[in-house]
């Protein structure tokens, strides 16, 4: 049975991070069986939680009512057993941007999902699809989702073939992304960046320099560009909410493949990285936040 013939009613996601508990989320909501693998059981029940949370804010804000956000929770499972994926049809990785980490997660889920003609798709931002692939006996099934933060909120995933990547597989892909999950593709070539990442990047690095030569305070990049171009976010907020050591990474993939000079990373954004001071979710970056 091929991908294309066969519709995607079990989701798996490795990852319950920012970014897995989103898709997790934004899968369950749709109606979808949905596994969520963590590193251990510890790992599994915060991002449990996490998903708990943002459907809690989205009943408060009146984006969703009590009862369908208690079905979509019942809808997910998690675990921190890899093996509880055997039967999907569809496998989300979306664990840290670690080319390493990603190939062991493929090579791993290879062995495990059951289904020949089950999808193994990846969020990365940047890593090569093709060397996830190629970690696999099916890499004509694997490919590249790449939602965007915050998952329930941003209606945009790349959908992103490698060279392998057989054309049942993107449609069978992009009409669940579409049908299901209400979202809206756009297709990429397997380019470190991608689309949004390979325009967005540069663009945040630029500001970063900015701030770290002393042109400008980050208050006042923020704000020229929230004001004086109607951005809904000025890049160094955005830099925050993205994560710097994720900034940093798509920064890295981005200037190994192209060699351009203005995607290597600042030293400033290095030294934050190393500092611990990566935005949002350590509650410092550019800016500073309450992490409650």
């Amino acid at each position: 049975m091929s991908a294309r013939t066969a519709r995607i009613t079990k989701v798996g996601v490795v990852g319950g991070g920012q970014m897995g508990a989103g898709i997790a989320e934004v899968c369950a909501r749709a109606g979808v069986d949905t596994i969520v693998c963590e590193a251990d059981a510890t790992a599994a029940d915060r991002a449990r939680e996490r998903v708990a949370i943002s459907l809690e804010r989205a009943v408060q804000r009146g984006k969703l009512d009590r009862l369908s956000a208690e079905d979509a929770l019942g809808r997910l499972t998690f675990t921190g057993d890899l093996d509880a994926l055997a039967d999907r049809r569809l496998v989300v990785e979306a664990v840290v941007e670690n080319a390493g980490a990603k190939t062991e997660i493929f090579t791993a889920l290879d062995k495990i999902v059951e289904d020949p003609g089950a999808i193994l798709a990846t969020n990365t931002s940047a890593i090569p699809v093709m060397r996830l692939g190629m970690a696999t006996h099916r890499a004509d099934h694997v490919l590249g989702l790449h939602f965007f933060n915050p998952v329930p909120v941003l209606p945009l995933v790349e959908v992103v073939p490698s060279l392998h990547t057989a054309p049942a597989t993107v449609a069978a892909a992009e009409e669940f992304v579409t049908d299901v999950l209400g979202k809206t593709v756009v297709r990429s070539q397997d380019r470190s960046g991608f689309v949004v990442n390979a325009l967005l990047i540069p663009y945040l690095l630029s500001a970063i320099r900015m701030a770290e030569s002393g042109y400008a305070t980050a208050a006042d990049v923020d704000a020229g560009m929230e004001l004086g171009c109607a951005h809904p976010m000025g890049p160094l907020k955005l830099a925050d909410l993205i994560g710097l050591d994720t900034v940093a990474s798509i920064a890295v993939s981005l200037y190994e493949e192209f060699k351009e000079p203005l995607y290597a990373p600042p030293p400033l954004l290095q030294r934050m990285v190393e500092a611990g001071l990566l935005g949002r979710k350590t509650g410092r970056g550019f800016h500073t936040y309450d992490r409650g």
